[in-house]
């Protein structure tokens, strides 16, 4: 049995992915139809769409004669592989014990009404993906948030919106984390706590 060959993922450039059914045909093909290859093809049709939409994988079940109880099975199984498409921004909220205490869950709250996003879920413009975890491991900085990778510390509901509406309305989103982060430093300067990023 030879080896396919493993070139770059064919790429959709649609959002609403209607060029899915020729990806998941090209992809399958590029493995020679073989089954044993279902993990390296759902990581392609997720490299091409960002995710794995449902429809891909019924497509992807049917050509290989897979059932799509498996297929759902290994996507469920590895947490590298998303069902719902990912936002362009994600936001990691820390729900730790310390973080509760101090507002996280109604900091979730209103991002959830806000923004319209559930837990583990996109925003329905695709501009955000909530992942709230169980900690951060930055409890001093609690309650505390991180967008794109940068750390927002002690939040109230209304600035955690407040620096999430900013990132959304600007062009460039690292614009609008200096900016909400100059305004928590001077903020924090004003009470006496420092920085608030590590």
């Amino acid at each position: 049995m030879s080896q396919p060959q493993l070139g770059p993922p064919p790429t959709c450039q649609s959002p609403e992915h209607t060029c899915g059914v020729s990806v998941v045909h090209e992809i399958i093909e590029r493995y020679g139809g073989n089954p044993e290859m279902l993990i390296p093809m759902m990581q392609d049709i997720q490299a091409a769409e960002g995710y794995l939409p449902r429809e891909h994988l019924r497509t992807l079940g049917r050509e290989l004669g897979v059932p799509l109880s498996r297929i759902y099975g290994v996507a469920t199984f590895y947490a590298a592989f998303r069902l719902q498409p990912k936002g362009k921004h994600t936001i990691t909220l820390c729900m730790g014990t310390v973080c509760y205490l101090k507002g996280a869950d109604q900091i979730s709250a209103v991002i959830q009404d806000e923004f319209q996003v559930k837990p583990g879920g996109t925003s329905p413009d695709r501009k955000f993906t909530f992942a709230p975890v169980n900690c951060l491991g930055a409890c001093a900085l609690a309650p505390v948030m991180v967008v794109d990778g940068e750390y927002f510390g002690g939040l109230s509901a209304s600035s955690a919106v407040d620096i999430l509406q900013k990132i959304a309305s600007s062009k460039k989103p690292s614009e609008a984390v200096a900016k909400a982060d100059a305004k928590q430093k001077t903020a924090a300067q004003k009470n006496g706590r420092g920085s608030q990023n590590p």
